[in-house]
Parts: structure tokens; sequence; C-alpha cells
């Protein structure tokens, strides 16, 4: 079975895109901060019968991000890696003469930092995939899914220090991409979603917003179609277009 590492699996997207994985047979290293609820998490994806480990702590830390490189390696290898864990830099998001240059700090140590520190200690294991994963025509080389926003591209007041972590993050993804040939590297906008990242960025947003399950099957295509050129940038939105255009 493939085995994947989804960092920032508790809940939001991350959890949608757990258990619909768990559900075509994945095994699964979730990853988050807080252990009771990353728990519940784990036990959902289990009753689909799959091997799930939950890791609870945090990405910024290097001893916990070997350990779930480690669970991974106990699960037979890793064939997906996805850079979900995410920080706003200040909660709720403020005008960058307001924002305080420590929370940038820890945006940019999650959102970027952290995902490349998580991306080196796995590239072995990514290096030696690709066999077993549905749609790869037993090609070899794993996958890398970094979760991007539209505020990597788009100039929003009160976004600009997660949105610049996120450009930086799609932009290492772009030179990761160039620099291993043989793994597949995607950058993924999921557009807005009802999550408590969301929320808190924006509390007084009222306004209904896709629930995060809605868009796992943008991410389900990519894995399924792996699209030519190999790597790159998407939005979810025009993945979910042309799947309806099939």
């Amino acid at each position: 079975m493939p085995v994947a590492i989804i960092t920032g699996a508790s809940k939001g997207l991350g959890r949608a895109l757990a258990t619909a994985l768990a559900e075509r047979g994945w095994d699964l290293v979730l990853d988050a901060r807080t252990g009771p609820v990353l728990e519940d998490a784990a036990r959902e994806a289990r009753k689909y019968g799959t091997r799930v480990v939950a890791v609870a702590g945090d990405v910024t830390d290097a001893a916990h991000r070997a350990e779930l490189v480690a669970a991974a390696r106990g699960l037979g290898g890793l064939d997906l890696l996805v850079n979900n864990a995410s920080a706003l830099g200040a909660e709720p998001l403020v005008r960058l003469e307001e924002l305080p240059l420590e929370g940038l700090r820890a945006a940019l140590e999650t959102n970027v930092v952290a995902a490349l520190g998580l991306v080196r200690e796995a590239l072995p294991l990514l290096r030696a995939a690709g066999g077993g994963v549905p749609g790869d025509g037993g090609g070899r080389g794993g996958a890398v899914v970094s979760v991007s926003s539209d505020a990597a591209v788009e100039a929003y007041e009160t976004w600009g220090g997660y949105g610049a972590s996120k450009a930086a993050l799609d932009h290492l993804s772009a030179v990761l991409a160039a620099e291993e040939p043989g793994l597949r590297v995607w950058a993924v906008d999921p557009g807005d979603m009802r999550t408590d990242l969301y929320a808190a960025a924006v509390p007084d947003d009222d306004a209904r917003r896709p629930e995060p399950a809605s868009v796992v099957p943008a991410f389900l295509r990519l894995l399924d179609e792996r699209p030519r050129p190999a790597s790159g940038r998407y939005v979810a939105s025009a993945l979910l277009e042309r799947e309806e255009d099939r």
C-alpha cells in the first residue's frame, strides 16, 4: 500500500485529505500539535482498515520531523508528503505596519523552513518511491504537495505576512522540482474554505465558504493523473472544473 505523511492533519483540509486517502487504501502518518484532536482524526481514517500512525508535535521541531519520517519508514516507505501545516503570523491578521516581526518569523518558520526541513528528511524515501502509487505507471519517485494560497500571488490587505510565506513556499517547491526531476512537486492553492485557520485570520467574516472536503477531489486528481509537466502550481478550482468537463 502507498504511504503518505500529512502535516496539520487533525482538522480542516489535512483531515479531509487523510480520510479520502484512507478510503483509497493508503497508509498514513498524521501530524498535528494537539494530540487528542489528532487521534480523533486518526480513528476516523482507521475505519477504512488502513494503518494510521498519529504523531503529535510541532513541525518546526527537527526531532519531530525525524519521527514523522521514521514512522513512514516503519510503514514501508513514503510515496506522498503533504506540507499542509500553516501559521498565520498574527491572529487576527493585521496590516504590515502592525505585523509583529516575531509573528512573521513564526509564519516563515512553519510554512517554509519546516516544510523544507521535512522534505530534506524525507528525500531518501521519496526518491525510492513510486511503484505502488495508483496512476504512477510503475515509475519511480514520490510526490510532494505544498498547500499554497491565493494570497501568495494576489495582494490582499492584512494578508502580507502569510502571503509572503506562501509565496516563498511556492518558489521553494518550484526549485525543488527543478532539482529533483524524479519527483512530482505540486504547489496547490485550495481556495477559500471554512476552516479554523480562516476564522482566526478574519474572525468578523461570516460569509459562507466551502467545506475543505469539497476541494479534496482536486488533490486526488493530481495523484490519479500525474499531469504533464510533472510538477507545477495548480489551483483547486481549475482542477475541479476540468474534472467536471470530462
